[in-house]
């Protein structure tokens, strides 16, 4: 074995402990020097009750369990009875079957309720630390995973104990950056130029900013600029004085109604070029006039604009003025798209689904494998229609029609905290992950190998054994 090999076994079974289930006294003794020679501690147990009763006395960090306990025993079924007993206490516990060829079969359907792999005697031992190495890593992956959750939901929490989140839904970590500075700034008496594509909720998180803002207790006015024609622009943000045109009558605008408190401006980037002067000056000096009139007025509105558009180009192209952006983005907030945030899917899922109705095995699998170009507001209605469409108040992939990825099907546009995921989830299964990412078994090990990512052994390459 290489050095590197080497170490990297000795990194991963050092200090850890492996119990092994069999009646062979022979085949603890040399698993337990197989093991212990990359640093493992093992403890062994001759019947499944030992066994069970070793779990109970003391951690455990992997198993490794015989089919059978009893020499005229041939059946397996003593070793399904203990796995099943083996998952139901300790349901993260990775099990690692020895099995005859006889059992085969067996264990096949046991690594599809939730074993971590089989080996076949005679095993071969390279083989086998491999196997073990790859759960052992692959649990402490998901023990790191478990706590980088549970440390993301109690800064959601304290977050949410600070600041009016307006039950904004996610748990990404790329949300709660954001949404931590939205609340934070919200008191801050200044612009904020909020950007990214159309559906990633930009106005939820205007709503935040105005929910903590000093402000909070007046007005709040939403204005989609880009439902305004021109002609009118004016006279909606600013107001009309009687007369201003043909059938005019005095009116506030947007600005006057938003005095005291919050305007929110909505596709700023459609805003047309008088809009972005007059606009500019009430950034500037807080006055403006109404149409028809030459009274100088004031508005004490906190601004907040969104765009999905790219200012910087707008500008490039001559749109949009490049002075109006920098006294804009004072504070400039990214709403990323949702194919970015894959942890929000099915929170937000969940939370999009109509009471009384539930989701089946397959419906979470195809909502992670779509690549939302709609974002959040194309997964809220794709649920919708799903309740809709479902029967007996289940949500399928079927009822949730969504549209095949476009994606290309050699895995090419996976990365690899995705696959780290998707491997993590599948309990380390390829297959399995494969499936849930739209691929071939074949095509993710390629863009394993490509990435760098260690291969767990796949149920169907260990069948080879002995």
């Amino acid at each position: 074995m290489k050095d590197k090999d080497a170490q990297g076994l000795q990194d991963s079974l050092g200090e850890r402990t492996i119990l092994v289930i069999d009646d062979s006294e022979a085949v603890r003794t040399a698993l337990d020097v197989l093991l212990s020679m990359h640093g493992a501690r093992v403890v062994g147990a001759d019947s499944a009750a030992a066994g069970l009763d070793a779990l109970a006395r003391e951690p455990v960090d992997l198993v490794i369990q015989d089919m059978n306990f009893r020499r005229e025993a041939t059946s397996g079924e003593e070793g399904v009875a203990l796995f099943r007993q083996v998952r139901e206490q300790y349901p993260d516990l990775p099990v690692i079957l020895l099995t005859a060829w006889t059992h085969l079969e067996t264990a096949v359907e046991l690594v599809k309720a939730g074993a971590s792999d089989y080996v076949a005697k005679p095993w071969d031992n390279a083989r086998l630390l491999t196997t073990v190495r790859n759960l052992l890593d692959l649990q402490a992956a998901r023990a790191e995973n478990r706590a980088i959750r549970r440390r993301r939901a109690l800064a959601r929490s304290e977050l949410a104990t600070r600041f009016d989140l307006k039950g904004l839904v996610y748990e990404s970590e790329a949300m709660h950056a954001l949404v931590s500075t939205a609340a934070r700034v919200a008191h801050a008496d200044v612009p904020v130029l909020i950007t990214g594509p159309n559906g990633a909720g930009k106005e939820v998180i205007a709503d935040v900013i105005q929910a903590n803002s000093a402000v909070k207790s007046g007005p709040y006015v939403k204005v989609n600029v880009g439902a305004l024609p021109d002609a009118l622009m004016e006279a909606e943000l600013f107001g009309t004085e009687a007369g201003a045109f043909t059938g005019a009558r005095a009116r506030i605008g947007r600005f006057e109604a938003a005095d005291g408190g919050t305007i929110f401006l909505d596709e700023l980037g459609n805003l047309s070029a008088q809009g972005q002067a007059k606009l500019l000056r009430v950034l500037q000096t807080g006055e403006y006039e109404r149409l028809g009139s030459n009274t100088t007025r004031r508005t004490r509105a906190r601004v907040i604009a969104a765009t999905n558009a790219s200012l910087p180009q707008l500008i490039a192209d001559g749109k949009f003025r490049e002075d109006l952006l920098y006294r804009l983005n004072v504070i400039e907030l990214e709403v990323p798209p949702l194919a970015q945030r894959q942890e929000d899917i099915l929170p937000l899922a969940r939370h999009f689904l109509e009471p009384g109705f539930a989701f089946a095995p397959d419906a979470p699998r195809a909502l992670a494998r779509y690549h939302w170009p709609g974002n959040v507001r194309e997964l809220r209605n794709a649920i919708h229609r799903a309740c809709l469409l479902s029967v007996d108040n289940v949500v399928t992939a079927k009822s949730l029609a969504l549209p095949a990825s476009p994606e290309p099907a050699d895995g090419s546009h996976v990365d690899r905290e995705t696959i780290e995921r998707a491997l993590l989830v599948a309990d380390g299964v390829v297959a399995h992950a494969a499936r849930d990412l739209g691929l071939s078994r074949q095509a993710l090990y390629r863009r394993m190998e490509k990435l760098g990512l260690k291969t767990p052994v796949d149920p169907g390459r260990t069948a080879t054994h002995g």
